[in-house]
């Protein structure tokens, strides 16, 4: 099975410099879940998503094949993680009432994971895909961030990020789908922490691995001059897309 790994390598970054998800997205998953006692989180990373479904699930179960992230995962005494890829984990069947994947669907084989999905879910199971992407965070910071993700970083991008740029809208979704309330990204950074975060991007690792310089260079007088004191702190929002359904009754 193939793994499309673009984070392993900087798995210590990417656990120190990603927006933070919104509380009441959690709560209102678990509010539309048949049941709150097993949720499995897809694709967990450092596992930021799974902690936050602890507070409302009795158990998670937090899977990723990178054991690089999940050396570097959160732990909570409701969380047990578990290094596997999505189209394959050890979940007794129908078993979990929500699965989630925040920003990690775009790179699974979709068909493995859905098979998994319909396999651990129990019925009426929810299963929630979110993201947010780099248009969205340009938006949110200005211009050269715009030049950055287009410009610099062209040619760069994974293929399957486009699923991303289209926010989901494309992505195969075989649920009966509910609509979602509308949520934000937040994050509070300062000029260095904001450079960090860009180059945890796929596109941005790639670069550095191909020319053996940061991405983030091309912009840094840029940024510079428009954010004034470097340690000066901004609060940054960007929505975040869901794909969001039910599992057909058994």
């Amino acid at each position: 099975m193939h793994f499309e790994d673009h984070f392993s390598g900087h798995a210590g970054a990417y656990a120190r410099y990603r927006p933070r998800y919104p509380d009441e997205l959690f709560a209102w998953l678990a509010s539309v879940s048949p049941g709150r006692a097993l949720a499995w989180d897809a694709g967990t990373g450092s596992g930021q998503v799974a902690v936050a479904l602890a507070e409302h699930f009795d158990r998670v179960i937090a899977t990723d094949a990178s054991g690089e992230q999940l050396a570097r995962a959160i732990p909570h005494e409701r969380v047990e993680y578990r290094h596997e890829p999505a189209g394959r984990a050890s979940l007794p069947g129908a078993s979990v009432d929500l699965i989630t994947a925040g920003a990690a669907a775009h790179w699974f084989e979709l068909e493995d994971f859905y098979r998994e999905v319909m396999r651990g879910g129990r019925k009426g199971a929810v299963v929630a895909l979110f993201s947010y992407g780099p248009r969205d965070f340009a938006d949110a910071v200005g211009p050269a961030v715009h030049r950055f993700q287009e410009e610099v970083l062209a040619g760069y991008w994974p293929e399957r990020i486009q699923y991303v740029h289209e926010r989901y809208g494309t992505l195969p979704f075989p649920f009966d789908e509910i609509e979602a309330p509308a949520f934000s990204m937040t994050a509070d950074w300062n000029l260095a922490e904001l450079l960090a975060f860009l180059e945890t991007w796929s596109a941005s690792q790639r670069y550095f691995q191909e020319r053996g310089t940061r991405a983030t260079a091309e912009i840094a007088p840029e940024l510079s001059q428009m954010w004034g004191d470097p340690a000066d702190r901004r609060a940054l929002r960007c929505p975040l897309f869901v794909r969001a359904g039910r599992l057909q009754c058994r």
